[in-house]
C-alpha cells in the first residue's frame, strides 16, 4: 500500500465548543475574522498560499499560555499577511493582546466574544521547526 493511499489523519477537522449565543458569535467570526459557512466558520485549505501547510495540535501542562481565555482551550487560526490582518482589527476596534514574531512564524492574540482566546498566526517558513 502506497503511503498517500494509507488510512491515515490528514489534518484538523474543527473545533467545536459550547456558547450562549451561537447566532451571535457566529455573526462575530464573520464581521470581524471574515469567516463564515453554513455550520460556522469554514477554512478552506485550497487558499493557502504555502507549499507545505500545516496545523498543529499542541499540549501544554497548565494555561498559562491560553490566558486571560477562557475553557482551558485556544483556537489558533492561519493568517495571511499578519501585519495587514492585526491593522484591519484594530481598525475595528479589536483589542489586541499581544504580538510576536518568532522568526519561522508571527503570531499576535485576540479574544472572540465569549472569553476564547484566538491566535492569528503567519507561517513563514515551510518546515515545523
Amino acid at each position: 500500500m502506497s503511503e498517500k493511499s494509507a488510512p491515515r489523519v490528514t489534518g484538523l477537522g474543527g473545533v467545536f465548543y459550547v456558547v450562549a449565543d451561537t447566532d451571535a458569535t457566529r455573526a462575530w467570526y464573520r464581521e470581524t475574522l471574515g469567516l463564515d459557512g453554513d455550520y460556522g466558520p469554514q477554512l478552506p485549505w485550497a487558499e493557502e498560499p504555502m507549499k507545505h501547510p500545516y496545523s498543529l495540535i499542541s499540549q501544554f501542562k497548565d494555561d498559562q499560555y491560553i490566558k486571560p481565555g477562557k475553557g482551558g482551550f485556544m483556537i489558533n487560526l492561519r493568517v495571511h499577511d499578519l501585519d495587514g490582518f492585526v491593522e484591519q482589527l484594530t481598525g475595528k476596534g479589536v483589542e489586541v493582546l499581544d504580538s510576536v514574531d518568532e522568526g519561522y512564524g508571527k503570531f499576535a492574540w485576540i479574544l472572540d466574544p465569549n472569553g476564547v482566546k484566538i491566535e492569528l498566526w503567519e507561517q513563514v517558513e515551510d518546515s515545523i521547526p
